[in-house]
């Protein structure tokens, strides 16, 4: 999705999360608490044995982060594959393991991936897994780089050093809990995930207080993803649910508050795992393997379509009110009206054709898509490639895939007109109404998951980014609040693994990927010089 450039003046687009609605909506509200690591756990101690299985989110998203006076890019970096990742051994916070030649090789990759950025600092794990990776990715710059204890691994105690079926073999129920319930896990007297939350919470509070525009973070699976979600506000029943490979690389935007007053930045989870390696490649989610998927594939650039994320939207807007610049209700028909109904320009046919290549070697069972005509464009082109990849041979048997059209997919023709004042209750006009639609088009997709006579399916879904954010909010059972936490690009994909079949937890391997799109990708990082906006 290109973005438009905001004047100087404004804050950034692409930054806001549901904060602004808990601010602005009363009936939003929720009790603050605090987020500390013992807190939390006495507070959690509390609940009955039901409560414990639903930790809420809340506990989280209400919890101010510290203001900012200017926009901030945190880049988070999982280190690469170590000794131990390679033995299957248990390592938590141990400092025994060091990166495997693989490992060294993945961090090489992130290297060049991130080589033209112009990062400010450098916060690191001090494990030597983790260290070594971003001493590699920091490479010659100048700015000494920050070890920070926060950023160590998950705390195991008893586990670390323990090959998984020595783990089973010694603990029995303990780590049968450690695989099913890891938010109420509980080792020698300790809740590590409960722990870990909080200081995760710990570290964000000095990265934000960092005077640093552009942040690289190098660290460690279980913190890395306890990172994205204690920015997001999402509590530690995600665990497991965020996935960060070796090398993966997640994108954090931070935006001042419109006002210019103190309180929490607006905070937008840019991309999600964007890794050295296929993201479609065969593997497993969480540890377990899946044979069920979804794929959400953001139609390309169309041709004269102006195309912004939720969050860009509603900080765009938001400004214009505040500033009295122009009419809201124009903004938003000239945003969402017909971007997806354009047929795609020359750059969005590229991205069709390097996402169908990305797609090649998996076997597609259903593409189902909006019926605009970007949508319907970037489907064919995927069911074009998926038919012939076994048929470049002389002896072959072309691939069938289904395609079909639903218009749930298709957000613009639905959602309602805004009226003046909308962003008091905006979640009972636009939004809930892309809301409640996509809520349809998720039970369609599940629904095509569900076909028992196939054990392993995979469904492509091709619609508008700003749909498929509020499909991923579907999968990770939240509400439309959430909306505005979370940004896709145009010819990006986001892939959603159930490893229990649809009617079990998803997980999201990753969100926003465009690495595939090679020279035409959306950079991780964005030059800082000359004060330009993230």
């Amino acid at each position: 999705m290109l973005s438009v450039s905001p004047p100087p003046s404004l804050p950034p687009l692409h930054h806001h999360n549901r904060s602004l609605i808990h601010h602005r909506n009363p009936r939003l509200l929720f009790t603050i608490r605090s987020s500390s690591s013992s807190s939390i756990q006495e507070a959690v101690e509390e609940k009955t044995s039901n409560e414990k299985n639903l930790l809420s989110s809340e506990l989280y998203s209400t919890t101010p982060f510290p203001s900012i006076k200017a926009a901030k890019r945190v880049v988070l970096v999982r280190h690469g594959q170590s000794t131990w990742n390679e033995e299957g051994r248990i390592q938590g916070s141990s400092d025994f393991s060091v990166l495997t030649k693989k490992g060294e090789a993945q961090a090489e990759t992130s290297r060049q991936m991130l080589i033209d950025d112009s990062f400010d600092v450098c916060f690191s794990s001090p494990l030597i897994r983790s260290k070594r990776t971003a001493e590699i990715i920091w490479g010659s710059r100048k700015v000494n780089m920050i070890t920070d204890s926060d950023l160590r691994e998950i705390d195991l105690y008893s586990f670390q050093g323990l090959l998984k079926h020595e783990g089973k073999a010694k603990f029995g129920a303990a780590f049968r809990q450690w695989q099913v319930d890891a938010a109420n896990f509980n080792i020698d007297g300790h809740f590590p995930v409960r722990e870990l939350w909080g200081r995760a919470r710990n570290c964000w509070n000095k990265i934000l207080a960092h005077e640093s525009r552009s942040v690289l973070v190098v660290a460690h699976n279980a913190v890395n993803q306890a990172l994205v979600a204690t920015a997001i506000g999402l509590g530690t029943e995600y665990f497991r649910i965020l996935l960060q490979s070796n090398c993966g690389v997640s994108v954090l935007d931070f935006a001042p508050r419109v006002d210019g007053g103190d309180g929490s930045p607006y905070i937008c989870l840019n991309r999600l795992n964007q890794t050295p390696n296929s993201p479609v490649a065969a593997g497993s989610s969480a540890g377990r393997k899946t044979s069920k998927r979804i794929i959400l594939v953001s139609h390309g650039t169309t041709q004269g379509g102006t195309e912004v994320n939720i969050c860009s939207l509603i900080i765009t807007i938001l400004v214009c009110l505040f500033d009295g610049i122009f009419d809201p209700f124009n903004v938003f028909q000239a945003t969402f009206s017909n971007s997806g109904n354009q047929p795609m320009s020359m750059l969005g046919i590229i991205q069709s054709q390097k996402t169908a290549e990305l797609l090649l070697d998996l076997n597609v069972s259903t593409i189902v898509s909006s019926p605009k005509n970007a949508c319907v464009e970037m489907a064919t082109t995927i069911s074009r490639v998926q038919e012939a990849a076994d048929c470049l041979g002389a002896d072959c048997v072309p691939r069938c895939v289904e395609m079909k059209q639903i218009k749930e997919l298709d957000d613009a023709t639905e959602v309602p007109p805004l009226q003046p004042g909308f962003l008091n209750r905006f979640e009972d006009e636009a939004l809930s109404a892309l809301w409640e639609q996509s809520g349809k088009a998720w039970q369609s997709l599940l629904n095509e998951l569900s076909d028992e006579s196939k054990p392993e399916k995979i469904v492509v879904a091709v619609g508008d980014p700003a749909i498929h954010i509020a499909l991923m909010g579907h999968c990770l059972n939240l509400t439309a609040d959430w909306m505005g936490s979370f940004h896709l690009d145009a010819g990006s994909i986001s892939v959603l693994d159930f490893p229990d079949g649809p009617t079990g937890r998803g997980t999201i391997r990753c969100i926003n990927y465009t690495a595939h799109l090679g020279r035409w990708s959306i950079p991780i990082t964005r030059s800082t010089i000359d004060d330009e906006e993230f």
